[in-house]
């Protein structure tokens, strides 16, 4: 596996680092719906997070990336530059009230799409090796499939849309994008995490 000066261990971490980050989000989503209002700023903040630990994770894998497809491997680390962009700007329109949840939410999906089209892309140049487990390979590609809904999002954002009411059913399709974000992301970021620590 070609890392740069990243182990296995170091990337396996990153990994699992991302994926616990995902379901704090969740939780802390949950929280804000179930215990108090004040739960869903962490939740805000946290969904910045994804997108950072999203790059950062993308950064270490980037050799691998770079010896299967030198031209994707570039294009996907611009993709998840942006996917953490707009994660972060989602983060921060809700935070200090620029927008409603909406509209900060549009941005949010955008940005994991992002994220998304990288990890469709590293997959893609992953399925003809032996540096992944197929399997993980193909699970990694459907939960692109499902981070990519978000860019569908990018319509109520050029709307300006910031209101659940009458909202179009393909805007409801995009914000479902963040099932991917939420379950799916997490579930395939920790298994690549635990793949890695288990070559130490």
């Amino acid at each position: 596996m070609s890392t740069n000066n990243f182990s296995p261990f170091v990337i396996g971490w990153m990994s699992i680092v991302t994926g616990v980050i995902a379901i704090l989000a969740v939780i802390f989503l949950i929280l804000m719906s179930t215990v108090n209002m004040s739960f869903g700023k962490v939740n805000d903040v946290f969904n910045g997070l994804i997108g950072i630990s999203s790059l950062i994770l993308a950064w270490m894998l980037y050799a691998e990336h770079y010896a299967k497809s030198p031209l994707m491997s570039q294009i996907a680390l611009l993709c998840v530059v942006v996917g953490m962009i707009f994660t972060i700007i989602g983060s921060v329109l809700i935070i200090y009230g620029y927008t409603g949840f909406v509209l900060a939410g549009f941005y949010t999906a955008l940005g994991n799409a992002f994220i998304g089209l990288w990890l469709a892309l590293f997959c893609y140049a992953m399925q003809n090796g032996d540096v992944f487990p197929r399997n993980l390979v193909t699970i990694g590609l459907i939960v692109s499939a499902f981070l990519a809904l978000g860019l569908i999002c990018i319509q109520g954002i050029f709307a300006g849309t910031d209101s659940m009411n009458s909202l179009p059913w393909y805007l409801y399709l995009g914000l479902s994008s963040f099932l991917g974000t939420y379950i799916l992301y997490p579930i395939w970021a920790i298994w690549l995490g635990r793949i890695l620590l288990s070559k130490q």
